[in-house]
């Protein structure tokens, strides 16, 4: 894998039917990840916004590229999707290689 050094490189996105509220994603990464009220993880804006429409994604900030990694590979649901910007391949999460 590639290092990634810029933000916008690569973007996550949390699918909400999958997602089982354990909150490994906000420990490793709540700059990037909230619950909502409904107990369920989403993604955030750059600027803290809870973005809650499905299939939304934000972009991965580069200092916090290995968290939101290590996010998707340890969640318990295989609910977050990693991929990069320029070609729309996962990198982490249930459809990487």
């Amino acid at each position: 894998m590639s290092t990634q050094t810029e933000t916008g490189e690569l973007e996550v996105w949390v699918d909400q039917d999958l997602c089982t509220g354990d909150g490994l994603c906000v420990q490793y990464a709540p700059e990037v990840f909230e619950f909502d009220i409904d107990g369920l993880a989403y993604v955030k804006s750059s600027t803290g916004e809870l973005l809650q429409n499905p299939g939304v994604r934000t972009d991965v900030p580069a200092r916090l590229r290995l968290e939101v990694i290590d996010a998707a590979k340890e969640c318990p649901g295989d609910c977050i999707h990693v991929v990069r910007s320029s070609d729309d391949v996962e990198v982490a999460g249930p459809d990487a290689d």
